[in-house]
């Protein structure tokens, strides 16, 4: 299993972050190509050596030509976004949907800390610092980057906060941001080790967002490590230290703490439903269930259970306090068991398909395509969902069921 791991020692941001993913091996070329498919010009990628207190590693600086909006490490004038804007700009570009994912995850997670923060619908949050290019690119980069590493795991360390005091566009604040510490609620962190913003909002949401679990125990094997150097010099090196290892226990099955939380509804109008069970996937849901039950006085109702980490609750929380008629909830720790699961991919006639496998003791012993990939293949094609089906399931049955590449049929 393929681990990578955050060691947030002196904290992180976007640029440290990409730093780190360029040490560690993603190579510079390939992240400056990706990222011009976003369609975005004005800016220059600058990547070079450098080292803070003896440690060397990688600097990433995003240079923004004259004329263009402001980096968001500088006080002046930013071009203001709202997240349909940075939807738009991305969902609009030629990235591949493992990545428009990531990076969509990433933004909102930053939105939805604003929105509690200013009190305002998340639609009517309209980004500061965090829609400036350098940020946009920060944030599409890492997804870019952990789309091309493919970890199964992520994993991070407590994160430093920093201390003292930030300028930004709202003026003086303490640090850490108000952004930084919504969107870290439910990470375990650590403040005042350095006096300066050590986790921005963005390097705080890239974490939110993509780790699986915060530990400080480091229990794999070290394959490659990777240093991202920071713009700040304090008493400790400011750099953000990433690990890509293998797991050193070989399970058959994965196992992992999450919460349920859930609440009755018998007074809703049921077609909320809808838009609250994909708003609670977008904030980090796991999965998200509804049962018919029976409450006092015979009502008919509803049970809604959501699947979460811990590092989603509050959002989840506040999702259902606000978006439901619900007035309470519970919740009660669960342990996950999980088969060993990979995605590979067909090629068909009509195009790729991706698979989805589960394995125990090291064997494949289901497969199934992925839903969205057929039935945009039977939309396009104009042919019948289950033809697809069949297709792929007919190039999954050969070789006792193994995933191979395949030549097209």
């Amino acid at each position: 299993m393929k681990i990578l791991y955050y060691e947030c020692f002196a904290g992180i941001s976007g640029d440290m972050n990409l730093g780190a993913m360029v040490d560690i091996g993603i190579k510079p070329e390939y992240l400056v190509t990706e990222l011009k498919k976003l369609g975005i010009k004005g800016y220059e990628l600058k990547i070079f050596k450098d080292q803070r207190k003896g440690i060397s590693g990688t600097k990433v600086d995003v240079e923004i030509e004259a004329g263009n909006n402001k980096s968001s490490h500088d006080n002046s004038k930013h071009v203001h976004r709202n997240l349909k804007n940075i939807k738009t700009i991305i969902n609009d570009s030629k990235l591949n949907d493992n990545i428009k994912n990531i990076s969509l995850k990433i933004f909102k997670k930053v939105a939805e800390a604003e929105s509690v923060i200013h009190n305002k619908d998340i639609n009517e949050i309209f980004f500061h610092e965090v829609g400036a290019i350098d940020s946009i690119v920060d944030i599409v980069g890492a997804a870019i980057c952990i789309d091309y590493l493919k970890p199964d795991k992520i994993y991070s360390s407590t994160v430093e906060l920093g201390g003292g005091f930030v300028n930004c566009e709202h003026g003086t604040l303490p640090v850490p941001a108000p952004a930084s510490v919504e969107i870290l609620k439910g990470a375990p962190v650590r403040k005042g080790t350095v006096q300066y913003e050590a986790a921005t909002p963005t390097g705080s949401a890239i974490l939110a967002s993509c780790v699986d679990e915060f530990t400080d125990k480091i229990d794999f094997i070290i394959e490659k490590t990777g240093y991202g150097i920071g713009s700040k010099d304090g008493d400790i090196p400011n750099v953000l230290r990433l690990y890509l290892g293998k797991s050193t226990i070989k399970e058959s099955v994965e196992k992992d703490s999450s919460l349920i939380i859930e609440c009755n509804i018998d007074d809703m109008n049921p077609e909320f439903y809808d838009y609250i069970i994909n708003s609670l996937f977008d904030a980090g849901a796991k999965d998200v269930y509804i049962t018919p039950i029976i409450m006092k006085k015979s009502r008919p109702a509803a049970k809604l259970s959501v699947l979460c980490n811990k590092g989603s609750e509050m959002l989840i929380e506040n999702i259902l306090f606000t978006e439901t008629s619900s007035i309470g909830l519970r919740k009660y720790s669960v342990e996950k068991i999980m088969l060993e699961r990979k995605i590979e991919s067909v090629n068909t006639k009509y195009g790729e398909v991706k698979i989805k496998s589960a394995f125990y003791k090291d064997k494949i012993i289901k497969s199934k395509p992925e839903y969205e990939d057929c039935i945009k293949i039977a939309k396009k094609e104009n042919i019948p969902i289950k033809e697809v089906y069949n297709l792929v399931e007919k190039l999954l049955s050969e070789k006792d069921g193994r995933i191979k590449k395949q030549s097209k049929i």
